[in-house]
């Protein structure tokens, strides 16, 4: 698969098959994240791997404990993405994902963000081209920022949580949703 079909192909998926996904194929994702460009060479990033199932449905317990308590900035009331919809029993925050991949960022100057989401697009075109799916779970960056969970995934209070990214294999197909086109400023 070449760039363009991997950009053109992938998706956020929220529908994932039981099956693990193996180490080689996380070395190889982060091995892509790592070769993000990075201002004045700083790769302020760090990641966490999760594939724990019971970890992963706490820490979705924590984020839909979080919605329900209305502390989101992410998805505020009122939303089209509202915390209604995700509060309830049956959903599960990381929609039964094997795997869940923290980008953090390390306190190392202003473009730590844009480091680690150039690094996230990185990793999630690989996982594209490799047949696995991804989506990033911006339901989880309240919960994974607070001191609780991040002593439990071994994050300083320095780092924070920048890009939690699922990653699985796709139960079914992912349609692909409409873009606009390009709205263009100017141009001289």
């Amino acid at each position: 698969m070449n760039i363009n079909e991997a950009i053109s192909s992938r998706r956020s998926v929220r529908d994932y098959m039981s099956k693990k996904v193996e180490e080689s194929s996380i070395h190889l994702l982060l091995d892509a994240a790592v070769k993000a460009p990075t201002a004045m060479h700083e790769e302020p990033w760090v990641f966490v791997i999760i594939q724990n199932k019971a970890l992963l449905n706490r820490l979705s317990d924590d984020v839909k404990e979080l919605l329900a308590s209305g502390d989101d900035s992410i998805h505020p009331h009122g939303s089209s993405h509202g915390p209604d919809q995700f509060i309830s029993q049956e959903f599960n925050a990381f929609y039964n994902a094997t795997t869940l991949i923290v980008i953090c960022g390390k306190p190392m100057g202003a473009f730590i963000v844009a480091d680690c989401w150039l690094a996230a697009e990185n990793l999630m075109l690989v996982a594209c081209a490799s047949g696995l799916g991804t989506c990033v779970i911006g339901l989880a960056v309240t919960a994974l920022n607070t001191p609780k969970w991040k002593k439990e995934l071994g994050i300083t209070a320095e780092m924070t949580a920048i890009a939690p990214i699922i990653v699985g294999v796709p139960a079914g197909e992912t349609p692909a949703v409409a873009r606009r086109l390009p709205e263009v400023l100017y141009w001289m």
